[in-house]
């Protein structure tokens, strides 16, 4: 295994558990090159916005690094103005809008994202903001 130069922050997708796993799996595929997360957890955790350029190091549900990525596109968007091509480059195998909605709603609305918020009626809607990041995959580790 490569080891990620030391200076670079990492980047988790999801919790720990087979949703990150398939989501890792799919960045080493290459299938993902696209993901949206909640402009709100930023503001929580006091984390700046991601910035093009930026490269990050993947973990894996062990906090194992598995790849380094490059920010190729960062956009801050209403849920409600995801386009298809964002949704089909998650890489989740969408192939509407409406079926990659179901599915982050779903992840939002569950009890780790809740309970990782902080409130167990957190609900998304059409204006809930959403940062829509592209990259490219650099390195597997």
């Amino acid at each position: 295994m490569t080891t990620p130069p030391p200076d670079l922050p990492k980047t988790e997708f999801a919790f720990p558990g087979p949703l990150r796993d398939q989501l890792v799996a799919a960045v080493l595929s290459g299938a993902k090159t696209s993901t949206t997360g909640l402009f709100q957890d930023h503001e929580r955790d006091e984390e700046p916005l991601p910035v093009v350029g930026d490269r990050l190091v993947v973990v894996d549900s062990a906090d194992r690094p598995v790849a380094v990525i490059e920010l190729t596109e960062v956009r801050l968007v209403r849920l409600g103005d995801v386009d298809l091509d964002h949704a089909r480059d998650e890489g989740e195998g969408y192939d509407s809008v409406a079926a990659w909605r179901a599915g982050h709603e779903a992840y939002w609305h569950g009890p780790d994202y809740r309970d990782w918020l902080g409130d167990p009626d957190f609900t998304v809607t059409d204006d809930t903001l959403a940062v829509a990041v592209r990259f490219r995959l650099l390195q597997r580790l």
